[in-house]
């Protein structure tokens, strides 16, 4: 069983606002949103439409957020940081409409997924789209340091997707597979995001290695809340359908420890549920994992990564903005969407 008596991070932290957050960089975020609308321009209608369709639809925009405030910790942003903060969510994007396509979810932040209204086919062409403008827009930064960064970013993402694959309907998946997975599939993207803000100021070695490490823990707890959140948010603040990652037989970090702690029977419905992709057994599974604290468990380990994210950030002199990055790395394990 898990100790009680460890303080969360989750649990303990006063409530965070994020959109006083957010308003640290509200001006070059208004800059990133134009640069995207422009990119957006294409004469070809389907393209136009979904894009500004996924992209327009609500959204944190950490990601980007992420690579301002660290370029804003690091002395200031310039034409290369609001670039490449599009090209991130550019990336993003176009792995949200193919996750979509693969995960065959018809919901996304509370609207109807892409691939539901234009079918499977279209998004995943758009998603392409998306990946190829990113790189188109990359080359405009004429550095060669940001291209490797990202081109080996969007090979991890892949290779992470494809594990995750694989691992669908295994029950056996271990909890190192598991963290395998989120750490190619998720924390990568916000690992450049970071890293990509020291790149382009010349910032040292040690700077550029400590933000990257930043971003990949941040990365990392935001998914294992992610994984807490199928289990614990309202549909209406998810904005997706609850017990999504159960009907798509993901062995996320709750039902695999669910499976460790709890006796045969229980295990055994956990199991057949994640072989069958059974939306059906939510509830069942619902009452074993809180039953194994499973829960209490997920979120120790994100607030483990979040602390790590943290303790990264003592390369920044204190700013404003360095502590935004640490209330941010807070609010991963914190939210409740």
């Amino acid at each position: 069983m898990v100790s009680h008596s460890q303080s969360s991070l989750s649990n303990t932290l006063a409530s965070i606002d994020f959109d006083l957050i957010k308003n640290l960089t509200a001006i070059e975020a208004k800059a990133v949103d134009q640069l995207i609308i422009n990119e957006l321009s294409s004469d070809v209608i389907l393209i136009n439409q979904m894009g500004h369709y996924i992209v327009g639809n609500g959204g944190k925009r950490l990601r980007p957020m992420l690579l301002l405030l660290a370029a804003k910790a690091l002395g200031g942003v310039n034409d290369s940081h609001l670039v490449l903060a599009a090209v991130i969510e550019f990336i993003h994007t176009a792995t949200l409409l193919h996750d979509d396509v693969v995960d065959e979810s018809d919901l996304r932040r509370g609207k109807e997924s892409a691939n539901a209204v234009w079918g499977n086919a279209a998004s995943v062409l758009v998603g392409d789209y998306l990946y190829s403008s990113a790189f188109e827009m990359m080359v405009r930064t004429g550095n060669m340091r940001v291209m490797e960064i990202l081109s080996k970013t969007t090979t991890a993402i892949a290779e992470g997707e494809v594990l995750q694959l694989l691992n669908c309907n295994n029950p056996e998946t271990t909890e190192a597979k598991y963290l395998e997975v989120i750490g190619r599939k998720t924390a990568i993207l916000f690992s450049a995001a970071t890293r990509l803000s020291a790149v382009l100021v010349g910032a040292s070695a040690e700077t550029e290695e400590s933000l990257a490490k930043y971003g990949q823990h941040l990365g990392v707890a935001f998914q294992l809340i992610d994984d807490v959140l199928d289990y614990k948010a309202s549909q209406e603040d998810l904005g997706k359908n609850l017990g999504d990652d159960l009907a798509e037989g993901k062995p996320t970090l709750p039902l695999i420890y669910a499976i460790q702690k709890s006796d045969a029977d229980q295990a055994k419905i956990i199991i057949d549920a994640i072989k069958n992709g059974n939306r059906d057994a939510f509830n069942e599974v619902y009452a074993i994992v809180q039953s194994t604290q499973a829960i209490v468990y997920t979120e120790q380990r994100a607030d483990e990564e979040a602390e790590k994210a943290i303790n990264a950030l003592t390369v920044l002199p204190d700013s404003e903005y360095k502590e935004a990055l640490t209330l941010l790395a807070k609010f991963s394990v914190q939210r409740n969407y």
